[in-house]
């Protein structure tokens, strides 16, 4: 097996394009919680509607008919987001961790697409997670200025 595939364009093409609308859908929601001071918000959306979008991407595309390898990213899945929750906090009426926990999440299906040899759609999960998590950050900020 080739560690670089024959890249099917196409595919690339509409993988990036399913990846864009999840994360581009999910903005105005977690701009809605950020600014109602909910504890998850901006980033966090997200990153998690990026990550569940690649993850079900990788799936449909390499797990089709083989239940051992769909049991195997399922158990993936369910013990990243468990490390995950021990990245959030609650301290009072605060919480914090959650985009952390998100990124923690999104790194998973990262590792997933590469296992999968699916690398355009892990560049872009990896780049899009790096990028929320720095630009998106003054936005959060500016959200929360005015509160307490």
């Amino acid at each position: 097996m080739p560690l670089f595939p024959e890249i099917d364009w196409p595919l690339v093409g509409h993988h990036l394009t399913q990846l864009a609308i999840a994360y581009l859908l999910a903005i105005p929601i977690g701009w809605n919680r950020e600014a109602e001071s909910r504890g998850v918000g901006l980033r966090t959306f997200p990153l998690v509607a990026i990550a569940c979008c690649a993850y079900l991407l990788i799936g449909r595309d390499v797990l089709s008919g083989s239940e051992p390898h769909a049991r195997l990213m399922y158990g993936l899945m369910s013990g990243i987001g468990f490390i995950g929750g021990g990245a959030i906090l609650k301290q009072g009426g605060s919480v914090s961790g959650t985009a952390t926990a998100a990124a923690i999440w999104s790194t998973g299906a990262i590792g997933t697409a590469v296992a999968w040899q699916r690398y355009e759609i892990a560049i872009v999960v990896s780049l899009i997670t790096f990028l929320t998590l720095r630009a998106l950050l003054p936005l959060k900020r500016w959200a929360n200025a005015d509160k307490p």
